[in-house]
């Protein structure tokens, strides 16, 4: 296979990294999604990883607890899940930085994004933690950013579904699978493919979102080679 896509930057959730235990980090599930990863590595792309940290925190849901400090609790929350990521692609022998928004240099380099462009120009996969480093705004947001401060060529949004439905699938037997979407009509129809700051960071700076299931990991591959595994949002 000739991958369509020279520097890609994937999405990965918080709670695909917990794999069934539903909490914390499964290092087998980790090792099973790092593995198409070096693949792709081998084939030439760039990969840049943004993680999120649902399996240990949503600073969403925590009830009365302060937006912001609780915002900045999940942050901390992506750089355990970045770590993890880290350490799994090492033992695949791949060079890898991570990089996080809110400076913690005795752990990761700080964002810097002419160093994270030479950092994929040398070959070494990129994981991003914290976020934006910005209170209020989603790991989802945080990819879409990324993905246009360093020039990838597409967002892989690996998910637990297999597309894009026009309603909740695991509710409504009938639902309607989409190929190919819009952003227009993602935003219109408030299809919950990532929130609305993150699909309109996408439209405004023209980068095409896949949205994929992880059940199985070498759609991560089939996805940066052009293959319909899923659902395109452009």
């Amino acid at each position: 296979m000739e991958p369509k896509y020279k520097r890609v930057l994937i999405k990965l959730s918080g709670e695909s990294l917990a794999g069934e235990e539903k909490h914390g980090i499964d290092f087998d599930t980790v090792q099973r999604f790092c593995e198409p990863i070096k693949k792709l590595h081998d084939m030439g792309v760039e990969v840049a990883i943004v993680v999120g940290g649902g399996n240990f925190w949503r600073g969403r849901s925590s009830g009365k607890m302060d937006r912001t400090r609780a915002d900045h609790m999940g942050m901390l929350a992506t750089v355990i899940n970045a770590l993890g990521v880290c350490d799994c692609l090492e033992q695949l022998d791949l060079e890898v930085r991570v990089q996080t928004a809110i400076s913690m240099q005795q752990v990761a380099e700080p964002y810097i994004r002419n160093r994270a462009i030479r950092h994929l120009a040398k070959g070494r996969i990129l994981v991003f933690g914290c976020g934006t480093g910005n209170p209020f705004f989603s790991t989802d947001t945080a990819a879409a950013l990324r993905a246009g401060e360093i020039e990838a060529d597409i967002v892989l949004k690996a998910t637990m579904v297999d597309g894009v439905y026009d309603s909740d699938p695991k509710k409504n037997p009938n639902a309607k699978k989409y190929d190919v979407i819009s952003f227009h009509d993602v935003l219109n129809q408030g299809l919950g493919v990532m929130d609305s700051t993150a699909a309109a960071l996408c439209k405004d700076n023209n980068i095409p979102v896949m949205v994929f299931s992880l059940e199985n990991p070498d759609n991560i591959v089939a996805a940066v080679c052009g293959e319909n595994v899923g659902t395109i949002v452009e």
